[in-house]
């Protein structure tokens, strides 16, 4: 079982994450208003498919590589920690994109709304980023097995992502409405958002190396 301090902070990794605007996010926002909250959520199932697939395909490669490879573990953690900075300098760089502006989409059925979804998941950097770089520097091996941990902290990872995309996807109306006039509100969200990214990629570069 991984340390609830580890869990927690790959809670708030994945939190702060999901927060901040990728693939993902652009494309269930733009789904849900160009044709209804139904086929955000479709889309949803699809990119939640695409979390479970890249959890087990870490989860067992990770496995292998702790193992296998003496400074792997360094290696992705410094990896990570330069993956955080740079989604901090996306969150706070000047002009930034809002992911409420809308990219036209035609209108597809659920089948193609759960497959796109799926590969907009599977094509996301910022999602294989985080279960090769990110999801190793909370795993360590003296509290157990590292293929149990990695699956309980993916999981950790789903559910928070899946359960935010959600309540974004439903609410992507309102939302939109309610940042088009207050512009501020995008301001403080992109600056809250990449001062965690920051401070997590700091305590992420300086961390020593687990026996």
């Amino acid at each position: 079982m991984p340390h609830l301090t580890a869990s927690l902070g790959f809670a708030l990794v994945a939190f702060g994450m999901v927060l901040t605007p990728g693939p993902n996010m652009i494309y269930l926002i733009s789904r849900s208003l160009t044709q209804g909250p139904a086929a955000g959520i479709v889309s949803l199932g699809g990119v939640a498919l695409g979390f479970v697939f890249y959890m087990l395909c870490a989860a067992f490669g990770i496995t292998a590589l702790l193992f296998a490879v003496p400074y792997a573990y360094d290696a992705l953690r410094l990896s990570g920690a330069a993956y955080l900075l740079w989604l901090a300098w996306q969150a706070l760089k000047p002009g930034g994109r809002s992911p409420f502006q809308v990219k036209a989409l035609q209108v597809d059925g659920p089948r193609k709304l759960f497959a796109m979804g799926f590969v907009t998941n599977l094509l996301n950097p910022k999602i294989a980023m985080l279960y090769l770089a990110l999801l190793p520097q909370f795993i360590d091996p003296s509290q157990g097995s590292v293929l149990t941990q990695s699956l309980l902290l993916g999981s950790i990872q789903i559910a928070i992502s899946v359960s935010v995309n959600a309540m974004i996807a439903l609410g992507a109306g309102a939302i939109a409405r309610f940042l088009g006039t207050r512009p501020t509100w995008l301001l403080v969200q992109r600056w809250l958002m990449g001062t965690v990214l920051a401070g997590l990629a700091m305590r992420m570069a300086l961390e020593t190396r687990r026996a």
